[in-house]
């Protein structure tokens, strides 16, 4: 969507908060030996205090309030009766929707005891995303976003998986532009005013692309690599990007 009153502002700040702070609490709260069912059950109960709903559900009917992955599982992770171990690396996507509004979040973070790679894997996936963010505003060319990921994954020793995308964000999970996390030197788009986005690296020890399980819904490397995500919405403005997605 395009936010083009300072009510639309208002209304994605809200649920961008709401799913933030979401995201941050069932961090907090994931224990070794806890289900991701159980996770799920908390991100749940935050949302419906803050009088929204998972967008996923709503619009998809996911079996899930929030999407939880473990290891392997890049993304859209079923919760269920997995419990989480010692050393796990974790994913939690939270997408919601409040009053017609949308906002997506994400990110990646191991349990103890800690292994130096993949706390390396989380962080530079994370500084990836901030540095894609702090480069757009309105004319930057859609592509910059691919381009960037991509040459700060070669930097840092990783593959891009390069069969999820950020997207467009707003109204409903997925709207217009899809963003190729890799550089297309053919896309001409423009980012303008007003739009609202997620931007969202993969980043992978190992694999380039992801393969859907039995389950309709999980996406894992097919060799066992690990990945990394983090999410934010923004709202792309003149000047530096408006960041949704902070508690």
């Amino acid at each position: 969507m395009t936010a083009g009153t300072q009510q639309d502002i208002e209304h994605l700040k809200e649920i961008g908060k709401i799913v933030a702070l979401t995201l941050n609490e069932m961090k907090q709260q994931a224990k070794i030996g806890m289900t991701t069912k159980e996770l799920d059950e908390i991100g749940a109960r935050i949302l419906e205090s803050h009088g929204a709903v998972s967008a996923p559900k709503k619009t998809f009917n996911f079996p899930g309030h929030t999407c939880i992955s473990v290891n392997d599982e890049v993304a859209h992770g079923i919760p269920g009766s997995r419990k989480l171990a010692a050393g796990d690396l974790i994913n939690i996507d939270v997408c919601a929707e409040k009053d017609g509004y949308v906002a997506d979040t994400g990110h990646s973070f191991q349990l103890p005891p800690y292994n130096d790679e993949l706390i390396r894997l989380c962080n530079y996936t994370h500084q990836t995303m901030m540095k894609v963010i702090s480069s757009l505003k309105h004319g930057v060319r859609i592509n910059e976003i691919g381009k960037i990921i991509q040459h700060e994954a070669q930097q840092g020793g990783y593959k891009v998986i390069s069969d999820l995308c950020s997207h467009g964000v707003g109204r409903a999970i997925h709207e217009w532009p899809q963003i190729e996390p890799v550089y297309n030197k053919h896309d001409k788009r423009m980012l303008k005013e007003g739009l609202v986005i997620t931007i969202e690296p993969f980043l992978s020890t190992g694999a380039d692309y992801v393969v859907q399980q039995p389950d309709g819904w999980t996406l894992c490397s097919p060799d066992r690599s690990f990945a990394a995500q983090h999410e934010h919405t923004i709202i792309i403005t003149r000047d530096k990007p408006i960041i949704l997605t902070v508690a």
